[in-house]
């Protein structure tokens, strides 16, 4: 992560745009990995475009808070209205590439999404909708589940992998 935000905030400095689609390189987007409260099970959606299980997100569009920006996307693509941060500060820093493919009938070039993650809590009996604009299904997935259900490799080891073990150490040192 110290490599991926050393690069983010270098991105920042020198392309006044990249909150925005217009920087067709690089530009911001926001993720939340949500968790039950328990702390045992993440939301994850079925991504329309990349055609697998994923985590919550989408682009900052000009909007600086990043924090409201992936709330605003939970709700958007979930259904979930009551989801809290669970800490403020950031999660999680990636630089992730996405590869060229079709959206609204364009095409978009391969770019990368500068992703800045928050982490949420939401009750797991709270009404869950699928948004079909972004994706064809919203489900729970107990953190094993949620390693073996993406389609997206590079993810599920270098991310998904990466923010379980994140939560599991935060829960072991708030039992301390």
């Amino acid at each position: 992560e110290e490599r991926d935000q050393r690069q983010m905030l270098r991105y920042m400095e020198h392309n006044a745009n990249y909150l925005e689609r217009s920087d067709e390189v690089a530009h911001f987007s926001a993720s939340i990995w949500t968790l039950n409260r328990e702390h045992t099970k993440t939301l994850m959606v079925y991504h329309n475009i990349y055609d697998s299980w994923s985590w919550i997100g989408g682009h900052a569009d000009g909007i600086e808070d990043l924090r409201a920006v992936a709330l605003r996307e939970l709700q958007e693509e979930t259904g979930v209205r009551h989801a809290v941060l669970v800490r403020p500060d950031i999660f999680s820093l990636e630089i992730l590439t996405v590869d060229g493919h079709i959206k609204n009938g364009n095409y978009v070039s391969s770019h990368l999404h500068m992703n800045v993650t928050y982490l949420a809590e939401a009750d797991e009996n709270e009404a869950l909708l699928v948004n079909e604009n972004e994706n064809q299904a919203v489900q729970w997935w107990s953190f094993e589940d949620a390693l073996k259900v993406p389609k997206e490799p590079w993810f599920v080891t270098w991310i998904y992998k990466k923010l379980i073990e994140k939560v599991l150490v935060d829960k072991v040192q708030a039992q301390k």
